[in-house]
């Protein structure tokens, strides 16, 4: 039975790059790198060229580059130091959209409750957000727009230098959750007005746990995690030098191979959409052009996720119905119900996330194994019978 592992959205495999940059600093530089001796050094010379490398990924300066626990711990970072920035001048009115991470959208919520006034942005049914709508929702008391970069669920693109470019012509902060476009979209915080932007090694083959911020010189952080001087003063602990290493070996090495790796992926993955297509009242969630290379995320009617899940597990096949940080959920997605996908669609989806290693044998089974998992679900499933019958409308034409 093949194996195959499609869920490179909720976290990838190390590479051998990641590991071999890490295990000099478990073995041999394990020192604190705050202490004076060595070993010690020979960490934090360790910890600041991997500052630099992070940095030049996104045309940033070294200075700019905080490292965090993971990309949830920068979302919120970034997040509430733009409401307290905000706040000291009497601004209080942050723009986000409906279908971001709940690493954003719990933030939010957070903030809410201490009187700040939140605009969530409905996204259109391809899941995408116009610079348009963000202009027109930015008052003079906005303090922070945040848009994601690349949803993590459907995949989609926003169009990140456009928002960027109308928030730098009104004076509004703008930060992007780039957890899933980091590694594998070209990113460049200068061209496009980016002022805080967050990140997470297991997304593009690095170690779990670890993470980054950039924030745009000039910008005052507040402490989320107090304790120490370490991140020059902004979040307190000492830092694991070793994963903080393997992510910035992680990044230099998926950045040097991106334009090889989305032409594979893209070509995989459009072989990938057409064969899930030819399955009757399906509909692929998401823009069909504007999305991450490596992402296909379908929902098709008179089935449940779950289920679809476990018999796929039982094929070889590793995949999800969603964000991984909501798979113990029984409410059906956020972003699929933001996209406006009813709650009995939304319940039967499927993201499988592909990487640069699969080949045209891997989609072709993995075709073929949805299409058989998905009749045989609608031949037991009640509710398939009553939309057979025509007591209940087809949401997807055939």
């Amino acid at each position: 039975m093949k194996i195959i592992y499609a869920d490179n959205a909720a976290t990838t495999k190390m590479s051998r790059v990641a590991i071999d940059a890490m295990l000099p600093y478990m073995e041999e530089y394990y020192g604190n790198p705050s202490s004076l001796y060595s070993v010690g050094q020979k960490a934090k010379e360790a910890l600041e060229q991997a500052r630099a490398d992070v940095a030049a990924c996104f045309n940033a300066e070294a200075r700019e580059i905080y490292f965090t626990g993971c990309g949830t711990e920068a979302d919120n970072q970034a997040i509430i130091s733009a409401a307290r920035l905000g706040e000291r001048k009497g601004k209080k009115h942050i723009i986000s959209t409906a279908f971001e991470h709940h690493a954003v959208l719990h933030t939010l919520d957070k903030l809410k409750k201490e009187g700040f006034d939140i605009t969530l942005l409905d996204v259109h049914s391809n899941g995408i957000v116009t610079a348009e709508e963000v202009a027109a929702a930015i008052r003079p008391d906005t303090c922070l727009v945040t848009v994601m970069y690349a949803n993590n669920e459907i995949g989609t693109i926003q169009p990140i230098k456009e928002i960027g470019a109308v928030c730098k012509e009104k004076g509004v902060l703008f930060h992007t959750d780039a957890v899933q476009a980091a590694g594998h979209l070209h990113i460049d915080v200068k061209d496009q007005n980016i002022d805080m932007l967050s990140i997470s090694a297991h997304k593009f083959y690095g170690p779990k746990g670890v993470g980054a911020l950039y924030a745009r010189k000039g910008i005052i952080l507040t402490n989320v995690i107090e304790g120490g001087a370490q991140e020059r003063g902004k979040r307190g602990g000492t830092e694991n030098v070793a994963e903080i290493v393997s992510m910035a070996a992680a990044l230099k090495d998926a950045c040097a191979h991106i334009d090889e790796y989305a032409e594979k992926e893209t070509k995989l993955r459009d072989r990938l959409i057409a064969g899930l297509d030819k399955i009757p009242y399906g509909e692929l969630n998401g823009d069909r052009v504007h999305r991450v290379p490596n992402n296909a995320n379908f929902c098709f009617e008179g089935i449940e996720g779950e289920s679809m899940l476990l018999m796929l597990d039982d094929k070889g096949i590793m995949c999800s119905s969603g964000s991984a940080c909501t798979s113990g959920s029984l409410d059906p997605s956020h972003v699929l119900l933001a996209i406006g996908r009813p709650h009995e669609v939304a319940h039967g989806s499927l993201r499988l996330s592909i990487n640069e290693q699969f080949t045209e044998e891997d989609i072709d089974y993995i075709i073929a194994s949805v299409t058989e998992v998905v009749q045989y679900l609608r031949d037991m499933s009640p509710f398939w019978r009553d939309l057979v019958n025509g007591k209940r409308p087809h949401v997807f034409s055939e």
